[in-house]
């Protein structure tokens, strides 16, 4: 019962099968059966051919009529339509042109390029087409790309400026925005891993904090900063923050700074007593060490900006001293700044002894300090015309020689330091061999070049040398890793809209650029020789349409071999009129102009013998003693 039931309502809950519907699935499947047969096979690609020839016979009778159609219409107009044809194509070619210009000089890439390969090539499928790229390597593999090919890492700029003494003043002097949002962006984030830790919950100001440096607008950072002062007075993220955006003078920021120390030496104390008890402990310390180590280094940098160098030096010492571990802050950077500025050249070169080592990473305050201080022992008495006479000494050509280390660590540089391209504020972060670490450089120790003698002389004979040695820089490098190709990108984040980035090795221009200036040129000059000579410019268009209209004509071709055979031929010799029958009667002959009703006659559509410009032409392409009809049909060849 159960079952009979079931089947039943199945049944009912399907319905019954439609009578219609049935004998029309018949004649369907009757239909797919006869189709099946050979016979129909045969017929169906048969017919398909027939379709086929149809097409190929047709499509050349209508291209010949849509030819000749053109050629009439063109035939009718004037030469004001050439040149407005001729200016109106200059003027679009032209600013294709400025366009790619200005978008290869900002972003370093052909637009037209660039759309094609992005969105042509997936639609053509070459994307697709294309291997993938192995999603994973051997450790060993891994290991020798990384080492060969250097990654483009962003660092902490050891000597960036305070945002509201020194960024802020600039942008309300300039009305120009000195960092760019992914230099702020990074600055966000450093300030989270230096500044928070995950015990912050148990304390609200530093909760308010945690907040604080998330916050984008930096009014609502201040005002988070003030927030966290009120919950606790001892707070020394919250001074840090007042110190670097709401301090517009480097007097106030050091007051803050101040403040900040002496809370953060009081709160590193308590976190050195406990942090062997949890885990969380030892984050909190890491913290507090972290703000402390950070205070030290911008109050000693306050000293250096105020001129207090000395003691801006002794704080750099003791604080290398006391966290020795802290290499990577690049204290010993700002450290050598300072010494220059005291002109202690024995303490600067004793510092690149410790830091200069092939163990430790580079930079461009290192490599070219170093080629500073062996090119203060024989600037003074350098000079290229003697160098050349007598050689280089030893002295001299260990000073080059450091010259060309840095140049190849560095190429931006030079043309900072010898004022070839203009500075500007440097950001808040670098790039290692990068524009942004060249400006970073040239900032602060361009006047340390300037104060000795001779050495800009020297670098401006030797510099451009190093690239001799580096024909290849991205594939293979002479003293460091081949330059790396991605700090043009990194560098267009980092450093401000309004400056130009250098680029190194240059760039090609792209083909589009050629072409399309090789077109702007192309139709300007047109443009001029249709305004110049507007008659002569359009009888040579419409002959230029003429062939290309004929040469689809089967006749045409024997129609010129004719006239090229007739033509030759002296006026003594044979009667022009006899050539001109001639090739009258053959023109009479020529199936392709019968074809489309182009008579010998309809070709004064195109040239008129009567006219002065044809008077003109025939005088300068025929032979005094020739004959008239002799000379019109010269010119007619010639022209066709």
């Amino acid at each position: 019962m159960a079952e009979g039931s079931g089947s039943g309502g199945g049944a009912s809950g399907r319905g019954p099968p439609c009578p219609g519907a049935a004998s029309a699935f018949r004649r369907w499947e009757q239909l797919r059966r006869r189709a099946a047969t050979p016979w129909a096979r045969g017929l169906l690609a048969a017919a398909a051919g027939l379709g086929l020839l149809y097409a190929v016979l047709r499509v050349p009778v209508r291209l010949r009529d849509g030819l000749a159609a053109v050629t009439v219409f063109l035939s009718t107009l004037t030469p004001k339509f050439y040149f407005a044809l001729t200016v109106t194509s200059s003027f679009i070619s032209g600013l294709i042109f400025v366009f790619e210009w200005w978008h290869f000089r900002k972003y370093g890439t052909s637009f037209i390029e660039q759309v094609s390969v992005s969105h042509l090539r997936p639609l053509i499928g070459g994307a697709e087409g294309s291997p993938p790229a192995p999603a994973a390597f051997s450790a060993g593999e891994n290991e020798s790309s990384r080492q060969n090919m250097p990654e483009c890492k962003v660092w902490r700029n050891p000597l960036n400026l305070f945002r509201g003494a020194e960024y802020s003043r600039y942008m309300w002097v300039t009305g120009k925005e000195p960092l760019t949002y992914y230099d702020m962006n990074l600055s966000a984030q450093d300030h989270q891993t230096f500044f928070t830790c995950d015990t912050d919950a148990l304390r609200p100001s530093d909760t308010v904090m945690q907040k604080a440096w998330r916050e984008r607008n930096p009014q609502a950072r201040i005002k988070a900063a003030y927030q966290a002062l009120e919950l606790n007075n001892d707070c020394a993220t919250a001074y840090v923050l007042l110190a670097e955006e709401e301090a517009t003078t480097i007097v106030d920021a050091e007051k803050y700074f101040k403040q900040a120390l002496k809370a953060g030496e009081m709160i590193y104390k308590k976190s050195q007593n406990c942090h062997s008890q949890s885990p969380q402990h030892e984050a909190q310390l890491r913290r507090d060490t972290n703000v402390l180590v950070y205070v030290k280094r911008r109050l000693a940098m306050c000293a250096r900006k105020l001129g207090r160098i000395r003691e801006a030096v002794k704080m750099m010492r003791d604080l290398m001293k006391e966290f020795p571990l802290l290499s990577m802050l690049n204290i010993h950077e700002n450290l050598l700044e300072a010494l220059l500025e005291l002109q202690a050249y024995a303490d600067v070169q004793a510092v690149l002894a410790k830091y200069d080592d092939i163990s430790l990473p580079k930079s461009a305050a290192i490599c070219y300090t170093a080629a500073l201080l062996k090119a203060r022992a024989v600037s003074e008495r350098f000079s290229p015309e003697t160098a050349s006479r007598r050689g280089l000494s030893t002295a001299e050509i260990n000073a080059v020689e450091a010259i060309h280390r840095a140049v190849e660590f560095n190429p931006h540089v030079p043309k900072y330091l010898l004022e070839m391209k203009s500075l500007v504020l440097p950001p808040e972060h670098i790039l290692k061999r990068g524009d942004s670490e060249a400006v970073a450089y040239a900032f602060f120790h361009l006047q340390h070049w300037k104060r000795i003698e001779g050495a800009l002389n020297l670098l401006h004979c030797t510099w451009e040398g190093t690239f001799r040695m580096i024909p290849y820089p991205l594939e293979k490098g002479h003293l460091f890793y081949p330059y790396p190709s991605c700090t043009e990108t990194a560098d267009r984040e980092l450093l401000p809209t309004f400056h130009e980035v250098s680029v190194y090795p240059q760039k090609e221009l792209p083909f589009f650029i050629h072409f399309t200036a090789g077109l702007c040129s192309f139709s300007a000059m047109l443009a001029l020789l249709t305004h110049q000579f507007p008659e002569l410019m359009v009888i040579f268009a419409k002959a230029h349409l003429l062939s290309v209209t004929l040469s689809c004509f089967p006749g045409f071709w024997k129609l010129r071999n004719k006239v090229n055979r007739q033509l030759p031929v002296p006026a003594s010799q044979t009667s022009p009129s006899s050539a001109a029958a001639a090739v009258a009667s053959e023109c009479s002959q020529c199936s392709g102009l019968q074809l489309k009703g182009l008579r010998p006659g309809a070709l004064g559509l195109f040239f008129h013998p009567s006219s002065s410009l044809w008077d003109t032409l025939r005088t300068c392409c025929c032979p005094a003693p020739a004959s008239a009809d002799w000379c019109d049909w010269r010119v007619f060849s010639m022209i066709v």
